[in-house]
């Protein structure tokens, strides 16, 4: 019993990394089953056995991201405003490319909706908790953390990375000049 449970749950950490891969590659709506089957070496009936459907499937492999997504971004003190940055464009560098293209397909896929909900969310809670102590007891705190949620997020990287084609350096140093701007403000 034991053996075959073992076997059981290897299979399915197969299939979610295979997903996880073809998400990293593909848009989600480009993503069959076929491949992730191929890559994680199993049968299309194994795929849906496992997960029931592939929206299922591609639910289980946006939770895995999320994972590493709380980790990288929070990896900073709060407070620490230059840190802080950093880990965003760590986090964004790594993921930012994967997390616009299915910005970019929340209304043509619905089961990407609930997760990218969850993203803004915890990037909302992030923030929240990344400048507490400098939002701590501010009358303005809540407008200040609206303005800091967007100098923070994921489409201003794009802008000044992808968009503007600026170096890495320049990107960050210009989203610290924003989130000391709009600290400061009174």
């Amino acid at each position: 019993m034991r053996v075959r449970a073992e076997s059981a749950n290897a299979t399915r950490e197969r299939i979610l990394e295979s997903t996880v891969e073809e998400l990293w590659r593909r848009r989600g709506s480009e993503i069959r089953l076929e491949d992730v089957a191929t890559r994680a070496a199993v049968t299309v009936q194994t795929v849906l056995r496992v997960f029931g459907r592939r929206s299922a499937l591609l639910a289980s492999a946006s939770t895995r991201f999320r994972d590493r997504i709380l980790e990288q971004r929070e990896s900073a003190a709060p407070g620490d405003i230059a840190g802080t940055i950093t880990a965003l464009f760590d986090h964004y560098e790594d993921m930012g490319d994967f997390v616009i293209r299915n910005l970019a397909e929340e209304d043509a896929l619905p089961e990407l909706r609930g997760w990218l909900q969850l993203g803004r969310r915890a990037h909302r809670q992030s923030m929240q908790r990344q400048f507490a102590p400098q939002l701590a007891g501010r009358e303005d705190g809540a407008l200040l953390l609206d303005a800091l949620v967007i100098a923070c997020d994921v489409y201003t990287w794009k802008l000044l990375r992808r968009d503007a084609g600026r170096s890495r350096l320049d990107a960050e140093a210009c989203v610290r000049f924003m989130v000391s701007r709009i600290l400061e403000a009174r």
